[in-house]
């Protein structure tokens, strides 16, 4: 039986945290995140927010991993624009072929898009899968402020 791709739910919502929690701190991730952000993220994927999609890898029940997506518009290429804010798999489950499979997915699901992702330039792993699927670094250095 092969990996499924559905939606996050709300029955999700531990399993998820979990694996946040080993995601954020990671070295794949810059920011440590927090309970209370990872709370509200989860929320927002299986809401009604129009911003935010959460999506599980699972195969015979067991999860595998998950992927958030957000949604936004690009003036720069004149389209919508999708970004892959979250992909994580559980280290038993990688190189399955599970994040080509979410890749293939999110192209098929989003046609005529720009899909967007952040890697840190130090995962060299994460970057080599990245490009074997098309994607390739734009140079901007990216720049935040939080409106609390």
């Amino acid at each position: 039986m092969s990996t499924i791709i559905r939606e996050m739910t709300s029955e999700d919502k531990h399993l998820v945290m979990d694996m946040m929690d080993v995601f954020y701190a990671s070295p794949a991730v810059s920011t440590n995140g927090s309970e209370k952000i990872f709370i509200k993220d989860i929320e927002n994927c299986v809401g009604e927010c129009p911003y935010l999609e959460g999506y599980v890898f699972e195969q015979n029940h067991v999860i595998q991993g998950y992927a958030m997506v957000a949604k936004s518009f690009s003036t720069e290429f004149g389209k919508p624009c999708i970004w892959i804010e979250d992909l994580y798999i559980k280290k038993e489950y990688r190189d399955l072929g599970i994040g080509s499979q979410f890749f293939r997915y999110i192209e098929e699901k989003y046609a005529d898009t720009v899909l967007r992702l952040e890697v840190d330039k130090d995962n060299e792993r994460a970057i080599k899968v990245y490009e074997k699927h098309g994607y390739k670094p734009i140079g901007y250095l990216e720049m935040k402020k939080i409106n609390d």
